[in-house]
């Protein structure tokens, strides 16, 4: 069987960890690596029997697929510069597809490959690569958003899915706004809690209390909105429309923090159009 040509531009945390998957898929080849730094890519392309780093991106032979894995702000310029070392090239390639791993630019980032007539896409695999060993681990099972040219979805879907990933689509004109979601869903999430434990500090309760009141509390909240959905699971006086409470605590809160009194009222309104109409607004 033949093997897939997979070339990688850019060997940080998040190229490194495909990098990794792909050797354990036998139809997929890594084949060369390029990145900011040439030892950054020898030691990516170390991590697999048949991966070749390259200096320069004029060195990178054709491939069947590319993934973009540099940092977001580096995605548009790095596509540019393929593009010139691909533009003069008679390749056996001339259909490649590309995708990029950011979850806020779509794949219209990498614009410039278009003179290649290759397909584009980008893949936003919703897992930390703070460590690549670890993520090559929790890439089993892990939800990951697509959006782009169909013809370069319907070709990476499946070598994702292979690596253990759950795919699903995004609409490209909507990416920005995908990605706030997993912000406000996840890293908010953590601003709230540091909130709270500045309030209890304020209250007198101990650092080791606060901890497990953060790990009850998140654990049983989680639990009930994936089992009942953010309506049903919302609680507190808000969401019983005790006024006097959310007016009064709002303006304690605001004499402590004027920032988090701010927020304490803002969340407070959401929370009663969530309880009472279903939506925040």
């Amino acid at each position: 069987m033949s093997q897939f040509k997979v070339n990688v531009i850019g060997a940080g945390r998040v190229g490194q960890t495909l990098i990794r998957l792909l050797d354990d898929l036998d139809d997929y080849f890594v084949q060369d690596v390029v990145s900011a730094r040439y030892q950054s890519a020898q030691e990516a392309a170390r991590l697999t029997g048949n991966g070749r780093a390259v200096e320069d991106f004029s060195d990178l032979r054709p491939a069947n697929l590319w993934i973009i894995s540099v940092p977001d702000s580096q995605i548009s310029a790095a596509a540019a510069k393929l593009e010139s070392a691909f533009r003069d090239r008679n390749s056996d390639y001339q259909s490649s597809a590309a995708f990029h791993c950011s979850g806020y630019f779509p794949a219209e980032q990498m614009a410039p490959l278009r003179r290649l007539n290759w397909r584009l896409a980008s893949a936003h695999p919703v897992l930390s690569f703070a460590v690549p060993l670890a993520a090559q681990e929790q890439f089993k099972g892990a939800l990951c958003g697509l959006e782009g040219d169909e013809e370069a979805k319907k070709l990476i879907q499946p070598m994702l899915e292979k690596m253990g990933a759950e795919c699903f689509s995004i609409r490209s004109e909507s990416k920005s706004l995908y990605h706030a979601a997993a912000v406000i869903s996840n890293n908010f999430t953590v601003v709230l809690q540091a909130i709270a434990r500045e309030a209890w500090a304020e209250a007198g309760v101990s650092d080791e209390v606060a901890q497990q009141l953060n790990a009850k509390l998140l654990d049983s909240t989680a639990q009930n909105v994936a089992a009942f959905g953010p309506q049903q699971a919302l609680t507190g006086p808000a969401a019983r429309g005790d006024e006097l409470v959310v007016s009064e605590q709002g303006d304690d809160v605001a004499s402590w923090y004027p920032e988090a009194g701010n927020i304490y009222k803002q969340m407070s309104n959401m929370a009663r159009n969530l309880k009472v109409h279903g939506t925040t607004r």
